[in-house]
């Protein structure tokens, strides 16, 4: 399958790494700048499938990036925004966006909406029945890929795997682990675990922290 490139015009540094990762993750190729200006340039210079564009930028604004490039190229934009009035949505739509998603997004959501506006969205069920985790002959594996673990993080995730997108509790999760030396030892084992397959603890995708409950892992 070709892979899709995409243009994150996005500021905040932040926001830009985890949307970038996420993409990039899902199978899209994704070149990230800070600024309108880079914005446009980009834009005018190099071929992309999609463009992603936050509104505020430290430039100039993503209405007049629209402005810009409106009759120079034809690819989907989606704008971000934090503005939810309707004359901002207007706007947008006015100068060439093709959507509009309100901040904070919703990551899955932004993956969706792009499979939609490239025409691909029968790909989406394809990428979602591939197995993100999988037990297989004593192994665990993270996107096909074989997870190197100690003993103890391989009984965890496997624990988290059998019951994969439910929430278990931290004492459901310590009583079925055997090799546990402590109930504090356990955060660092997580904290280990989210290192290993890439996520973030603040806005973990995979392997969530239900606060004043457990955890819970997600396909």
């Amino acid at each position: 399958m070709i892979t899709s490139k995409i243009l994150l015009v996005e500021d905040d540094e932040l926001a830009s790494e985890l949307i970038s990762e996420f993409l990039v993750d899902c199978g899209f190729s994704v070149e990230t700048v800070f600024t309108a200006t880079d914005g446009v340039a980009r834009v005018k210079h190099e071929e992309y499938d999609l463009l992603i564009l936050d509104i505020n930028l430290p430039d100039f604004n993503g209405y007049e990036v629209l402005k810009n490039i409106k009759n120079r190229v034809s690819i989907p934009i989606i704008i971000t925004s934090a503005h939810n009035d309707t004359k901002s949505k207007l706007l947008a739509f006015k100068y060439g966006a093709s959507d509009y998603m309100v901040k904070p997004i919703d990551l899955d959501e932004l993956e969706a909406r792009i499979w939609l506006q490239l025409g691909k969205n029968s790909e989406i069920k394809t990428f979602e029945e591939k197995k993100t985790f999988e037990v297989k002959e004593g192994k665990i594996y993270f996107q096909q890929n074989v997870l190197q673990l100690t003993t103890i993080e391989y009984e965890i995730l496997e624990v988290l795997i059998k019951n994969i997108n439910n929430t278990i509790t931290r004492d459901e999760l310590v009583e079925s682990l055997s090799l546990l030396s402590s109930k504090r030892s356990l955060d660092n084992h997580i904290k280990n675990l989210r290192k290993k397959i890439g996520d973030n603890g603040t806005q973990a995708r995979y392997l969530k922290t239900e606060y004043g409950v457990g955890y819970k892992l997600q396909k």
